[in-house]
């Protein structure tokens, strides 16, 4: 495996003090294997980053993973940059996943911006512990997904996590229609023109998504 699964780039960019102390705090103490400060730093990401789409600024500097981190918000994509900076950060290679799926208990309002309930470029991690490529997904935080009745999805670091198929009710909540592949570092081109194209209404102008709380949707 090459050094470039683990290497700083401009969008993973571990070195900045403000990754440094995130990944700090997470992991306190010395000792931990891969596999525990990958799991550590999930659950750091899941809980410790505000889910939300609304707002969101589209330019580059924006997805960087310390700039996300200043803000502490942000949504799948910018979430999924964040840990897979921060693994990398101790030394555990990793790729930015995109698909698109189908989300079945998306707001009114949300599936009118974005044009159904079909989302293009969902963002997730794929990291490799133990010999061999694990997927993981630190997005919805624990608060959020109370909320919208979503049992939280865990992460044991040695089986894939992904959005659970049903929610606590029993209805159908995600399921993966397409996946566009894995990559080296943010495709910041690629994802944010993609997301531009698919789901025009959901940007009130040409860097810059709707205004909005998901939370407040979700009560």
């Amino acid at each position: 495996m090459g050094d470039e699964l683990t290497r700083e780039t401009e969008f993973l960019d571990y070195n900045s003090d403000t990754v440094q102390e995130f990944v700090a705090k997470a992991i306190p103490e010395e000792g931990l294997s891969d596999l525990e400060k990958a799991v550590r730093l999930y659950y750091a990401v899941r809980d410790g980053i505000n889910y939300e789409v609304y707002g969101s600024r589209m330019t580059r500097e924006e997805f960087t993973a310390s700039a996300i981190l200043k803000k502490r918000r942000g949504f799948c994509v910018h979430k999924s940059i964040v840990y897979a900076a921060a693994v990398r950060a101790v030394g555990v290679p990793s790729r930015i996943v995109y698909g698109d799926v189908r989300n079945h208990l998306s707001s009114e309002r949300l599936r009118e911006l974005v044009g159904g309930d079909v989302f293009c470029f969902h963002s997730l991690t794929s990291v490799h512990l133990d010999g061999k490529w694990v997927k993981a997904t630190p997005v919805f935080n624990k608060l959020l997904c109370k909320m919208y009745k979503i049992a939280p999805l865990e992460f044991d670091g040695r089986s894939d996590s992904l959005y659970h198929p049903y929610d606590e009710n029993g209805r159908r909540h995600m399921e993966f229609l397409r996946m566009r592949g894995e990559f080296d570092d943010f495709p910041y081109e690629t994802v944010v023109d993609g997301i531009r194209a698919a789901h025009p209404k959901l940007f009130r102008s040409d860097d810059e998504l709707a205004g909005g709380s998901l939370t407040g949707e979700a009560s």
